[in-house]
């Protein structure tokens, strides 16, 4: 059975986040809220993470995870950024937006797009997010919540435990975080081009 943590919106518990960050390092599989819908986490190095996420969504080895990172600094360790893209990125977090991006040697293999050798990068503007990321020093590998078959990603902390119980070890609920999942830009050509128009506004990448 998943762990179910209520963290307050705006003042989460050290406590709690101490505990689910203690989840994530043990090779745990968490559900959690970000400022564009829920998404499943889990540490960069877990095999085992990365499995139970691609069979809860049923995903193919093309499927861009997603580093979530705690700032800027922490984005430039994991995605090579040329000064363009730099400007563009900058200032476009943190928010609602995800960018792929060639990737540094930091990235484990498992994580790449098989041919393009990028991975997803965004930092989030949600007060328990960044919690949890400063508390693991570390990003969290990501994918958003969404159910095969599903047009929306689930939204409610108690629904996300009752149907994924006895797949995911925690589910973090700080409240509804909206049903929009991040807008896509992929910078790996050096050119933006947008891949899903989402949560952030795609008209300075246009």
């Amino acid at each position: 059975m998943a762990k179910y943590f209520d963290v307050h919106p705006e003042n989460p518990q050290p406590r709690g986040i101490g505990q689910i960050a203690d989840t994530v390092r043990s090779g745990g599989l968490i559900a959690y809220p970000t400022d564009s819908c829920y998404a499943l986490g889990c540490q960069i190095g877990s095999r085992d993470g990365i499995d139970r996420i691609r069979s809860i969504r049923k995903l193919d080895d093309r499927h861009h995870f997603t580093l979530v990172c705690r700032d800027f600094a922490q984005l430039g360790q994991f995605v090579h950024v040329d000064n363009d893209v730099f400007r563009a990125v900058k200032a476009s977090t943190p928010g609602n937006y995800t960018f792929i991006l060639p990737a540094t040697r930091e990235v484990p293999r498992k994580l790449l797009h098989p041919k393009k050798k990028t991975v997803g990068v965004r930092i989030p503007d949600h007060v328990v997010t960044q919690a949890l990321l400063a508390e693991l020093g570390e990003p969290l590998l990501s994918s958003t919540l969404l159910l095969p078959d599903e047009a929306e990603p689930l939204t409610q902390g108690w629904e996300i435990k009752d149907r994924l119980d006895h797949v995911v070890d925690a589910v973090v609920d700080s409240g509804d975080c909206g049903t929009e999942p991040t807008t896509v830009v992929d910078f790996s050509s050096g050119e933006a081009e947008i891949v899903r128009r989402g949560a952030g506004d795609t008209s300075r990448f246009e």
